[in-house]
């Protein structure tokens, strides 16, 4: 028996008693433990109660699973009371509010844009990018261009609230990345159909108050996102830093490839940021992870991160487990 192997045997025994005692304190008591046939949908944070129910209002009527997450995330960022997603998002610490989404087919297909602003729903702009041409990430003032070119529109916010509050932080500038705040920066969304098709979606206005150009996992294929029907899908929340050195939701994917559950899977690449970072205690990571099987699960770096969770049986705020 492998040294990995022997890791998975643990983390399932540990894994199983972390999910029966973990935190629960603003969410349900839904255990994901057995594969289940049906579609599924899960996604990142409180926010993702309203993705799954445009999601799942698509999928109902007969949609495709891409067509789904990707309806489902931009219903978040069609709402501008979201401060962590689309226009209504922080702005950087130059006062612009910069977005980046990506999305991912069951066959690896995928299309992103980053560093983008005025844009309502980046990722539609997402999935133009995947179906009208040859290439996967578009970014900056080349990506804008090309989505004016291609029949998308800017639209111009702004928000009083929003814009007091980055005069405040002005008065200090301080940066630092914080866990468990409406910082999240991101939706991340994860579902399965009936047949058995997978797809997921990520968009994010990123971290308030960053430096000017950043870009976090959030639009980056293999970090933020990793979709592969021969397995199954990951998707990323938290700090993107910590994600991105660790190509996180790609690792989840592989660890179920070799035999981790969706939950050992998300727990050892927790534990992978942890020990690569050992001062993260102000610093969330959390990932969500759908087998093909149809079993799913999600760990976190701190205490806080949850999801929301759709079935046919199930609409439901579950709480994450973490170490």
């Amino acid at each position: 028996m492998t040294h990995d192997r022997r890791h998975f045997l643990k983390l399932g025994l540990v894994g199983t008693a972390a999910w029966a005692v973990g935190c629960r304190d603003s969410g349900t008591d839904v255990v994901p433990v057995h594969g289940r046939s049906g579609a599924v949908v899960l996604s990142t944070w409180k926010h993702g109660v309203q993705a799954n129910a445009r999601a799942w209002e698509l999928l109902s009527s007969g949609s495709s699973i891409l067509d789904a997450v990707q309806e489902g995330v931009a219903a978040v960022e069609s709402d501008l009371s979201n401060r962590s997603v689309g226009l209504g998002g922080r702005p950087d610490r130059d006062g612009f509010v910069t977005l980046d989404a990506c999305l991912q087919d069951h066959d690896g297909r995928a299309g992103a844009v980053a560093f983008v602003q005025g844009f309502e729903n980046p990722i539609r702009i997402a999935r133009a990018v995947m179906d009208r041409t040859p290439h996967v990430l578009l970014v900056g003032a080349g990506a804008e261009r090309w989505a004016l070119e291609n029949g998308f529109t800017k639209r111009e916010v702004v928000i009083d609230a929003v814009q007091e509050e980055w005069r405040e932080w002005l008065s200090t500038s301080r940066y630092k990345p914080e866990a468990n705040i409406e910082n999240h920066d991101t939706i991340g969304m994860i579902g399965m159909s009936e047949d058995g098709i997978l797809a997921g979606a990520c968009t994010t206005s990123g971290l308030a108050y960053k430096v000017h150009g950043r870009v976090g996992d959030s639009p980056i294929i293999g970090a933020g996102l990793f979709v592969d029907g021969d397995v199954g899908a990951a998707c990323a929340t938290g700090v993107g830093e910590l994600v991105l050195r660790t190509a996180g939701s790609h690792a989840v994917v592989e660890l179920m490839r070799h035999g981790a559950s969706p939950e050992e899977a998300c727990h050892e690449v927790v534990e992978r940021i942890r020990r690569k970072n050992p001062d993260v205690q102000d610093m969330q990571v959390g990932f969500l992870a759908l087998r093909r099987d149809g079993v799913f699960g999600a760990y976190a770096l701190q205490k806080g991160f949850n999801y929301a969770l759709r079935t046919a049986d199930q609409d439901a705020l579950v709480n994450a487990p973490f170490t």
